[in-house]
């Protein structure tokens, strides 16, 4: 449980939505993604959830919809094909990440909100496979995400 640590450098907590939408991600499969903000500078909540059927497009519409002096966090259900070597085999893997979504065009004070409070999301967000943090489209792309999933597969 993350009470404990709910309150950090920036005061920021997290809200109990945020946990439970989460469970729903991880253990049921219920959404392909959600978007988070910091409302009023003291609660990170909901603001958007991605049905299943919703791709990595519209996660990153959603993340980048606050415009270019917001910041967002993300989780996505990332899924992709993992060629195991020598083999002909092809599994599915799916992963989990949290994305910081922090645009160099943001404002200051909103940076340092969203770096200040990331901790507090991480810990109690358990099983996240990777934390991305993205600061423009290049960084937020499927293709440099997924390189970066696939990095942990070659063990």
């Amino acid at each position: 449980d993350c009470l404990p640590q709910l309150i950090m450098a920036s005061g920021v907590k997290v809200s109990e939505e945020v946990k439970i939408k989460y469970d729903d991600i991880k253990k049921k499969k219920s959404y392909r993604y959600l978007v988070f903000f910091i409302k009023d500078e003291k609660v990170i909540a909901v603001e958007k959830i991605g049905d299943r059927d919703r791709n990595y497009n519209d996660f990153l519409n959603d993340i980048t919809g606050a415009g270019p002096d917001d910041c967002r966090y993300g989780v996505f259900d990332f899924e992709y094909t993992h060629q195991c070597q020598g083999t002909s085999e092809a599994s599915k893997k799916e992963k989990l990440f949290l994305m910081s979504w922090c645009p160099d065009s943001a404002k200051i004070k909103k940076k340092m909100l969203y770096s200040s409070s990331f901790d507090a999301l991480k810990k109690c967000l358990v099983g996240i496979q990777k934390y991305i943090q993205a600061t423009d489209e290049s960084e937020a792309s499927a293709e440099c995400v997924e390189e970066q999933l696939r990095k942990m597969d070659r063990v």
